[in-house]
């Protein structure tokens, strides 16, 4: 977890690792940076709410999951773009790196929870955050980045370089 200048602030990750070659195709009136302790107040589950359920939970209990993804250094690099002139969060998603004993004991990036802010759709922000996290998985040593995503979606993953490689399979408890 990396402090910032303001002592209540707390960056999910080093946001050194965010360079300027990985965020060179970033939209001019855009930032990226890691999630922050203060992003639940700024809307974090709404914008999530784009995506899949993710229904409002108290402050206390979002700041602890929080806490939990930054305890675990190296595995979690949640991801914010955020509109620079409204301060507002245009568009989230995260790179899970995965330990493996095989390929001598590699990495895998997984990318999860793509998602952009309705009034910030239609701007090439999704493309825009896959390039990014894909370019920090393979910064990271990751041998292959993976996500899994709805039949619906499979041509805009394939324009942004990935490729139909297996079938994912789940079985939901709730």
């Amino acid at each position: 977890m990396t402090l910032t200048p303001d002592s209540e602030l707390r960056l999910a990750f080093d946001p050194s690792i965010l360079t300027k070659d990985l965020t060179k195709n970033l939209p001019s009136g855009l930032h990226a940076r890691p999630l922050s302790s203060n992003d639940h107040s700024r809307g974090h589950l709404k914008v999530l709410s784009n995506l899949t359920k993710a229904p409002q939970v108290p402050d206390q209990e979002w700041e602890q999951r929080f806490e939990s993804i930054t305890s675990l250094s190296g595995v979690y690099y949640p991801i914010a773009l955020i509109d620079v002139e409204t301060d507002s969060i245009a568009a989230l998603g995260s790179l899970i790196v995965e330990m493996k004993f095989l390929r001598g004991l590699g990495k895998v990036g997984h990318i999860e929870d793509i998602v952009v802010s309705s009034n910030h759709q239609g701007r090439g922000l999704g493309k825009v955050l896959i390039q990014i996290l894909t370019s920090l998985s393979e910064s990271l040593g990751c041998y292959k980045t993976i996500l899994d995503c709805s039949p619906d979606n499979q041509a805009f993953y394939e324009k942004c370089g990935y490729k139909l490689a297996g079938v994912e399979m789940a079985k939901y408890t709730c």
